[in-house]
């Protein structure tokens, strides 16, 4: 089930809450859920099909022939009382297929008549209004003739709020416009005993908002889990739930004392394993190196993209729920996958993507962004055809079906040198709207490497080139990650290299060759700094002829501020940023040289063989300094107690829940992605047929809003390249004050 549209209904005039700030309106709390016939935990009694064309999602109920057969749906409601239900359906029998339609066991039509519509795929809606009780229900479609059922595709339901509730319009905001996301919620067994529940703070949540949580067991009424209203962390430690049969929890924002609109719901299967995991099934497949979330239904909850490093290689969407909604095919251009000079659609080699997903025309659903060449095979089972295999081209395909929107062609400046591979992300390069941002290289025979970036702008109809940069013979030092951040406070984006910087606009800000910077793998800018203006940067080098090993400098003028030098040449393969250390301020910064306190250039740790690796960051047991995420290992350094880098404690060691790393022995993606502000962990099991998502199941009372609202960080998370932390644009860390309210506003939902 995925929410398709939430309508409000102004019940009365508007009122100022005494207090809050804010102001509030009466409203029925009217919603609209889809549920669809080929998604669990729906049941047909007979096929899911696709044979007649027309319907929605993946394929929809074609039953068996017989007396009895059924289709039958667990919808959920806020409260108790009438629902319109809209059964969308096709008949293209001459005679109708009556069924009974019940609610809770209760037949509510009895052979209500299912006519015929001209053809099997003739789609029409037959509504009804039917009683359902809060919480779960069970409504079941079942034939009463030997023919069957008609094909069912889905259940649209609209419940009422009951009354009217006071709720919050969601603000709107000022300056870059981001996803108007739900609550996020999730549980998670936690012990034997216990689940934790947790939720969204969003970022233009008013000051001062509270929260109620709900549970709803085994499809009964729902029950007020706290005594007081939460104002702290948000998450809540269930220990009083039967984990025998299935929980169903959501959250009630508290408003100056009054009750919200209650959030979408996630529910714990009945004995749900003792785990820190959500798992979402995925159709059978080859590998997968990396996935992309974005909001592909406009429902406020992240779906997923995923690739499937087979050949010729394919991208794959899915719901959150794990419903498929499409497959597109990259074609015999993908079969070259060489991480240097590989096909002109081949994705996700090396350092090189050509993938992104974002809502790119701001309409409250995300597209899926490709680099394309001849051949690709579209989500809608369009072909691309273009007679030159070396010309490449930006595609904006729909999230929800996979057909192409808008195509551009991509400058040719290097073409006579081969396809040029890519990295995508997203930036707000004006301050309001998202752009896409193309990195892209090729080589000069077995020389040098050509590089260009672009910035494209996509307006729901068309896709077009903002501007073009080439380094041509400028000394220009890239490496193999992008960041794109507002690097001077104006709101306005810039996209950093690890050796120089172009501003919004594609002119150039600042290189840092002239100090002595080459190639190198992994850089980082954050506030790392508490007590300096800005933002500041770390990096570390690859085979520097001076060397030079890795160095700290001011991200907004490109000086450095500091550089370490070591005899000989060494490639640094890795390096990290965070704060792991609260006894200094501002995070510490470390590769393989001993770990280092950023502001001060001084060793936190004087035994360097006591480091921890510098692998990924990642923030998880609810304290504000970082964890540490090495090789499928949740890892926290003890300052006070330091161990050896192959040796540092573990808070989760993921293999052991079915979990297989993947790209450079990393995850396919971390990110704050649901629940409160501390990040998730996305692998695949070994099968590739489950994403198995490691979520905190550590309570917390440290309360911030959601990453995936900050700026800096919801840009992180649209870029691959090597993987690598993601980092907000405030200081995050040990003796942290309050952070900012972003300056931000929301896409319509």
């Amino acid at each position: 089930m995925k929410r398709s549209a939430k309508v409000t209904v102004v019940a009365a005039v508007a009122t100022l809450l005494s207090g809050a700030g804010v102001l509030v309106a009466l409203e029925a709390s009217a919603a609209t859920d889809r549920y669809e016939a080929e998604s669990a935990p729906a049941t047909c009694d007979g096929a899911i099909a696709s044979n007649h064309s027309g319907f929605s999602g993946s394929g929809f109920c074609d039953s068996n022939g017989a007396v009895g057969a059924a289709a039958q749906f667990t919808v959920n409601a806020a409260a108790a009382g009438n629902a319109t239900v809209d059964i969308r359906y096709a008949n293209g029998n001459p005679a109708g297929r009556p069924a009974d339609i019940s609610v809770n066991g209760a037949v509510v039509a009895g052979g209500y008549a299912f006519n015929n519509t001209g053809a099997w795929n003739g789609w029409t809606t037959a509504s009804l209004s039917v009683p359902l009780r809060a919480g779960s229900n069970t409504i079941r479609l079942a034939a009463t003739t030997a023919g069957g059922l008609a094909n069912i595709d889905y259940l649209d339901v609209t419940t009422s709020g009951g009354g009217t509730t006071p709720t919050t319009p969601p603000p709107t905001g000022s300056g870059r416009k981001m996803e108007s996301l739900g609550r996020g919620v999730v549980a998670v067994r936690a012990s034997n005993t216990s689940a934790l529940v947790s939720w969204r703070l969003l970022g233009l949540d008013p000051d001062g908002i509270g929260f109620n949580v709900y549970r709803s067991a085994a499809g009964g009424a729902e029950v007020k889990l706290n005594s007081s209203v939460l104002t702290g962390g948000t998450n809540f430690t269930d220990s009083t739930a039967n984990f025998a049969q299935a929980n169903t929890y959501r959250v009630r924002p508290v408003v100056g004392g009054a009750e919200q609109a209650p959030s979408g719901a996630f529910t714990l299967k009945a004995n749900n394993a003792v785990e820190p995991v959500v798992r979402v099934p995925l159709r059978a497949g080859g590998a997968v190196k990396f996935v992309w979330v974005g909001d592909l239904d406009g429902d406020g909850e992240y779906d997923y993209v995923v690739d499937r490093q087979t050949s010729p290689q394919t991208i794959e969407a899915y719901r959150s729920n794990g419903q498929f909604l499409w497959s597109a095919d990259m074609g015999p251009n993908s079969t070259n996958q060489d991480n240097i000079e590989g096909g002109s659609s081949v994705i996700d080699v090396g350092h090189n993507d050509g993938v992104t997903v974002y809502d790119l025309d701001s309409d409250g659903r995300a597209e899926v962004a490709l680099r394309i060449a001849n051949g690709v095979r579209f989500g809608n089972g369009t072909t691309f055809s273009n007679s030159d295999n070396n010309r490449q081209f930006i595609a904006i395909l729909d999230g929800m079906t996979g057909a192409p929107r808008a195509t551009a062609a991509i400058p040719a400046d290097y073409i006579a040198d081969g396809p040029l591979m890519a990295r995508f992300g997203v930036g707000h390069l004006d301050g309001v709207n998202p752009s896409l941002v193309a990195y892209m290289k090729n080589r000069v025979g077995d020389g040098g490497f050509n590089l260009m970036f672009t910035a494209w702008r996509f307006t729901g109809s068309a896709v077009s080139m903002q501007w073009k940069f080439l380094r041509g013979n400028q000394d220009l030092p890239d490496g193999h990650n992008t960041r794109i951040i507002d690097i001077n406070g104006d709101g306005k984006d810039e996209i950093a290299e690890i050796g120089f910087v172009l501003n919004g606009n594609g002119t150039l800000r600042y290189s840092l060759a002239s100090q002595g910077v080459i190639h190198g793998d992994r850089f980082h800018i954050a506030k790392m700094d508490p007590n300096r203006a800005g933002l500041q940067g770390y990096a570390v080098q690859q085979d520097n002829a001076s060397g030079l090993r890795e160095y700290y400098y001011d991200a907004t003028t490109g000086q450095i501020i500091w550089k370490h030098i070591e005899s000989g040449v060494g490639d640094v393969g890795r390096g990290m940023a965070g704060d792991v250390d609260p006894r200094y301020p501002g995070y510490e910064v470390w590769s393989f040289s001993g770990l280092y306190n950023g502001p001060t250039n001084r060793l936190a740790e004087p035994n360097t063989g006591l480091a921890p690796w510098p692998q990924l960051g990642l923030w998880w047991d609810g304290d504000v300094t970082m964890e540490l995420l090495n090789a499928g290992k949740i890892e926290k350094w003890n300052p006070s107690s330091p161990s050896a880098s192959g040796s540092v404690p573990r808070l989760v060691t993921t293999w052991n829940f079915g979990a297989v790393t993947a790209a450079q022995s990393g995850p396919t993606l971390s990110g704050d992605i649901f629940g409160d502000w501390r990040e998730e962990v996305v692998y695949t099991n070994s099968s590739f047929n489950e994403l198995v998502i490691f979520t905190t199941n550590v309570p917390t009372s440290t309360r911030l809003y959601t990453l995936v609202h900050n700026p800096a960080y919801r840009n992180a998370i649209t870029l691959k390249g090597y993987m690598q932390s993601h980092h907000v644009d405030y200081y995050l860390g040990s003796g942290m004050s309050t952070p900012p309210r972003p300056a931000i506003s929301y896409t319509p939902r």
